[in-house]
Order: C-alpha cells, then sequence, then structure tokens
C-alpha cells in the first residue's frame, strides 16, 4: 500500500529529527507547526540557529521551498538560517541554503580552524 504524501513527510520530519540527535542535538523533535501551535514553523526543532524546512519528494521545487523557509524563519523573529533538507525516494538527503547563510555559516567554521602558517613548529617553539 502506497504511503500518503502527509505520512511520507511526517516520516522523513521523524528521521531528520533522528539523524539530529544521533549527531548529539538531544532535543532535535518534530514539531506540531500546524495552526501555531509552537510558535515556531520549523519542521524540525533542536538545530540551533537553523530553521529546518524538511521535504521528502520525487518532484523538486527548491525555489518555492526555500522561500517559505526565508519566510517562516523571519516570522519567528530568531534570527535562524533558513534551511532545506530534502531527498528523493532511494537518494542521499540534500541541503540546500541561500549563498550568503552558506558563506556565512563556512566563515564561522573556518575560523575554528588554526591557520596553517600558525601551526608550524617554528611558531610553536617562539611562544
Amino acid at each position: 500500500m502506497p504511503i500518503n504524501s502527509k505520512q511520507k513527510g511526517a516520516k522523513f520530519e521523524r528521521k531528520l529529527a533522528s539523524i539530529f540527535r544521533d549527531y548529539g542535538y538531544t532535543g532535535a523533535r518534530r514539531t506540531a507547526q500546524y495552526c501555531g501551535n509552537t510558535g515556531d514553523a520549523s519542521d524540525v526543532v533542536g538545530l540551533p540557529h537553523i530553521h529546518v524546512e524538511a521535504k521528502h519528494v520525487e518532484r523538486m521545487e527548491l525555489y518555492p521551498w526555500m522561500a517559505q523557509a526565508v519566510r517562516d524563519a523571519e516570522a519567528n523573529g530568531k534570527g535562524e538560517l533558513p534551511t532545506v533538507f530534502h531527498k528523493k525516494n532511494n537518494a542521499d538527503i540534500l541541503v540546500t541554503m541561500r549563498l550568503d547563510d552558506w558563506m556565512n555559516l563556512y566563515r564561522e567554521f573556518e575560523a575554528g580552524f588554526p591557520l596553517d602558517n600558525e601551526n608550524t613548529d617554528e611558531n610553536r617553539e617562539e611562544e
């Protein structure tokens, strides 16, 4: 029996929350985002600073999905980065972000690593 799209989406949201918990984000969970029940329209919460829009469909519509993520992220007023986690059947989960958001995230990631010239034996001896 085929699974309907609402059930498929809910199953994917639960799977994402489980994956996030496996990565150590123990508070990750699917939300009851309909009718403003949580005040947060994220499909999954628990990744700090990330607004999660989850889509498990065969026909990709990234721009409308991203527009929804941006709209919902702005509406919650928390300054979260709008992000779309998406997949189709028998495929890996992909993540889509706006370029500026990704570059800011990458810049923060990169800032956590020492520059190559700061990591040399010579520099360590001088300290």
